[in-house]
């Protein structure tokens, strides 16, 4: 792969699962964002050329990792496959690498399939914990935003019943002193304020409706406070008026118990803009807010970029910004 002696951040890109959505939406993001970045797409060129002819559209111009794995046999976009799950985890480790190289700045990642991958034989919860683990890294915060709200999650794919037992109170401390540093050094924000949802409804009504709040949360506010010198996290307080008063623009971050209670609240209010960003790891990576959509995979006039685009746009502004820092 040609280095690039260009000045402007380098964005490597995988295409995700070769017959989801992700190999379409690469070449219009890429397409759509020309000359802002210098970008890496990894993936089955195969594939990107099917997905291009099929929009009837050109490869755009950027460097081009060939990955041949993609299972071409009876090849359709919108099937699950195990040997596309093996591929997109081969796309991801040739970011890693690029990454490790020096080649490439920061990482975008379109999306996988779970179900394909563990089809495959590999144990996988999701990208964050797939970098996470690649990069011995053990402070990982799942961030979650769009142009009017940013969340971060304390818990992220557990079933419900788990979550509560989850919360404890190293984790939380660990999570909340990162995310307040990844505000910092993503966002420039030198004293971000962070506003905790509560776990249950009206954050527990005063230990009325569950103990959580008063015995977890509120301990471990207080005390990053007193570390930081100054009161930098509010709550908790019931979760519906927290991301209300985010949203205004009152608080920089919402802090989520749960994943759901971000997402909603995410989806209704930018869906179209919606980006993942993982806090805690040695370079930038975001991604889409939304899966293969393996149901409008095969239909070039359905797809829509532009969660990729603002995913792309966010990696270049947090990778300017630490590297600023």
């Amino acid at each position: 792969m040609p280095t690039s002696r260009s000045s402007k951040i380098k964005v490597g890109i995988t295409i995700g699962d070769p017959a989801g959505i992700g190999p379409l939406i690469a070449l219009l993001a890429v397409k759509r964002l020309a000359g802002q970045a210098v970008f890496t797409l990894m993936g089955d060129r195969r594939v990107l050329i099917r997905a291009a002819r099929a929009a009837k559209i050109r490869l755009p111009g950027a460097n081009y990792l060939d990955l041949p794995n993609a299972d071409l046999r009876d090849f359709k976009f919108g099937d699950l496959r195990a040997s596309h799950g093996r591929a997109s985890l081969e796309y991801l480790d040739a970011a890693l690498a690029l990454l490790k190289a020096g080649q490439i700045d920061c990482l975008v990642t379109c999306p996988v399939s779970k179900e394909a991958i563990n089809r495959s034989g590999v144990k996988f919860f999701g990208h964050t914990e797939y970098l996470a683990k690649a990069t011995k890294s053990r402070d990982i915060v799942m961030m979650l935003l769009n142009d009017k709200i940013r969340f971060s999650l304390l818990t992220r794919h557990l079933p419900l019943k788990d979550v509560c037992a989850n919360l404890k109170p190293a984790l939380i401390k660990r999570d909340l002193c990162n995310t307040v540093s990844g505000l910092q050094k993503f966002f420039a924000l030198k004293r971000p304020r962070l506003i905790i949802c509560g776990v249950n409804p009206h954050a527990s009504d005063n230990g009325v409706i569950g103990q959580e709040e008063r015995s977890i949360l509120l301990p471990a506010i207080k005390e990053l406070n007193r570390k930081f010198g100054r009161q930098l996290i509010f709550g908790p307080q019931s979760a519906d008026i927290a991301i209300a008063r985010t949203a205004q623009g009152q608080f920089d971050c919402a802090v989520a118990s749960y994943h759901d209670q971000a997402l909603i609240a995410l989806k209704l209010t930018g869906f179209d803009r919606g980006v993942n960003l993982t806090l805690g790891l040695p370079f930038v990576r975001t991604s889409p807010l939304h899966g293969t959509a393996f149901d409008i995979a095969g239909k070039p006039g359905l797809a829509n970029p532009a969660s990729l685009v603002a995913a792309i746009e966010l990696a270049i502004k947090c990778t300017l910004n630490r590297k600023n820092a």
